[in-house]
């Protein structure tokens, strides 16, 4: 049985509302475990997972949040280092990122693409990728290509199309997901 987690850091909540939409849009799906902020686990608790649903907001000038963007908890940040000696291969994850594209169109969603740099490394197996159209940037450390590496959100300018983003996503990730 496959066992998925999904895993959010957050500053002003939204990216925690965005992990509940899509553990929701999952539906009864009951391999899935209810979202948890990353400032609450280990590198071992995500590992315990055959697969990964994680999300970040973009902060600052295109940072992750944490303590040093004046986020209120410590969250990838601080996650992320401890990520130096881990070995996800043989899991398989998908992200997810929030971002301004109107506000920060210059740093639009990087550090989604920071995420994915960082677990990538680990051998885990990326999925998830999403198509760059329909939205308003100057530049993003989060392409690949023409598409993003992982699910696009703006609640600030495009909150209407939230729910259909991930509608989408989830149809496409759900077989690499074993659901």
């Amino acid at each position: 049985m496959t066992k998925v987690g999904i895993f959010f850091g957050t500053d002003t909540g939204n990216t925690r509302k965005v992990a509940k939409w899509i553990h929701q849009a999952l539906g009864d799906e009951q391999q899935v475990a209810k979202p948890l902020n990353i400032n609450r686990v280990t590198v071992a608790d995500l590992l315990a997972f055959d697969a990964l649903i994680l999300g970040t907001p973009t902060l600052g000038e295109g940072e992750l949040p944490g303590l040093e963007t004046q986020c209120e908890a410590p969250s990838w940040q601080e996650f992320v280092p401890m990520l130096d000696d881990a070995d996800f291969s043989g899991k398989t994850i998908a992200l997810f990122g929030l971002g301004d594209q109107l506000g920060y169109g210059d740093e639009f969603v990087d550090a989604l693409g920071e995420l994915y740099d960082r677990f990538a490394d680990t051998g885990a197996k990326m999925i998830g990728n999403w198509p760059a159209d329909g939205y308003h940037f100057t530049h993003s450390a989060a392409l690949d290509g023409d598409e993003f590496v992982g699910l696009v959100i703006d609640q600030d300018n495009q909150a209407e199309q939230t729910s259909a983003r991930i509608e989408q996503w989830i149809s496409q990730i759900k077989p690499a997901l074993g659901l």
